[in-house]
């Protein structure tokens, strides 16, 4: 069978395209289920491009020179398919229904006008068939460009509306809707933050389920932050899953009520994550670092206290300034006991008394007149800022 035979019956069923498109219509509505059950598609978008694509099919039937433009309906549907979420599958499956009854079509034709015999019939098919192939392989194409852009945005969103978290916008209840939304967290109730670093486990969301526990988690720049959604504000459960489950650093907030005050909760697990010594692995609470997160909070007075308690302490060499401090802090630490130091830094009494008397010696100090606090506070800033001009 020659093409302009084959052209010349696929333009007699083009003009039948309105009524064919009606068809198929109903048909997707009895064999394809998906269209119904997702009830994203109307009965005008789907008769439209039902229609394109019938007259698209029609016209490549015969042709061997096509050319990008006899595809623009294909690609425009598989484009507003995955914008409306359609599966894919379903949307393919429309196409061979199309395609059966574009073909029972054309053996309507060919009878009708007794111009095509047997043999032509199966050179008609192989043509239809091919032309349905490559007709959904625009389609599958055109969805999937769609899809990885829509992805794209989604994550683009997502991102935004962590960051709105993260700053704040939770406050307006509008966006906290939205959030929860896109998220995927409820609007209300009892929140706890983590900030971790990077390289975390990405399976902790899963761990975290396990124990019923519903996070979210986003991947910042040089963090992994999570939000967890608390059905109590019992923290235990969340500590030990974490613990077993990090080998990187970690910090966690203390227990918020709702969306509205996550930003706070991330500041918190932010001072909680810095109060980690460097070079420990661990999973630090803020509800047991609140003297760190003080200093943290206020590096400026916390400079200012380590020049007053420590300063000329911090010029000496590493090698004995590591012991003085060992043993001040242990002294601080056991509320001014000598022999209890003594015990704890594996040395003599009279050892200790040695080194106190020497750190009063080098920072000018009386240690009997400095508020253990303030000594407390002052190590715990000389571990956890960086080197500054005193040391």
């Amino acid at each position: 069978m020659d093409t302009i035979a084959a052209q010349q019956l696929a333009a007699g069923v083009r003009t039948r395209v309105p009524g064919l498109a009606d068809e198929l219509v109903r048909v997707i509505a009895v064999q394809n289920p998906g269209y119904r059950r997702v009830g994203v598609v109307s009965d005008e978008d789907l008769r439209k491009s039902c229609h394109d694509n019938m007259s698209s099919v029609l016209a490549l039937i015969g042709r061997d020179d096509a050319t990008e433009e006899f595809y623009a309906a294909a690609r425009c549907t598989g484009r507003r398919r995955a914008e409306q979420r359609m599966p894919l599958d379903d949307v393919l499956r429309s196409f061979r229904l199309g395609g059966r009854l574009l073909w029972q079509a054309l053996v309507d034709q060919a009878r009708s006008d007794g111009s095509v015999d047997a043999e032509g019939l199966l050179e008609i098919a192989s043509w239809l068939w091919e032309v349905v192939d490559s007709t959904s392989a625009h389609v599958a194409a055109a969805y999937h460009a769609a899809e990885q852009q829509l992805v794209r945005i989604d994550e683009q969103r997502r991102a935004t509306l962590w960051e709105g978290l993260l700053r704040g916008r939770a406050k307006d209840l509008a966006f906290a809707h939205e959030a929860a939304r896109i998220i995927g967290v409820p609007v209300d109730g009892p929140y706890a933050a983590v900030v971790a670093d990077a390289d975390a486990s990405p399976a902790l969301g899963q761990l975290l389920a396990e124990h019923g526990i519903h996070s979210a988690w986003q991947l910042r720049a040089h963090t992994l932050v999570g939000l967890l959604s608390l059905d109590s504000p019992e923290l235990g459960i969340v500590l030990k899953v974490l613990r077993d489950a990090l080998t990187v650093p970690a910090g966690v907030s203390l227990v918020v009520h709702g969306l509205a005050d996550v930003d706070v909760a991330y500041r918190q697990a932010t001072l909680a994550r810095r109060s980690v010594q460097p070079g420990r692995v661990e999973v630090a609470a803020l509800a047991d670092r609140l003297p760190e997160a003080m200093v943290l909070s206020s590096p400026e007075l916390a400079e200012e206290l380590i020049r007053l308690r420590l300063g000329p302490l911090l010029k000496i060499p590493a090698g004995e300034r590591r012991i003085l401090l060992d043993t001040l802090e242990t002294w601080v630490a056991t509320a001014g006991s000598v022999s209890r130091t003594a015990e704890l830094v594996h040395c003599h009494r009279n050892t200790v008394i040695n080194r106190l008397t020497r750190i009063e010696a080098v920072t000018g100090n009386d240690l009997s007149d400095v508020p253990h606090l303030e000594l407390s506070l002052a190590l715990k800033a000389s571990w956890l800022l960086p080197p500054g001009p005193l040391a």
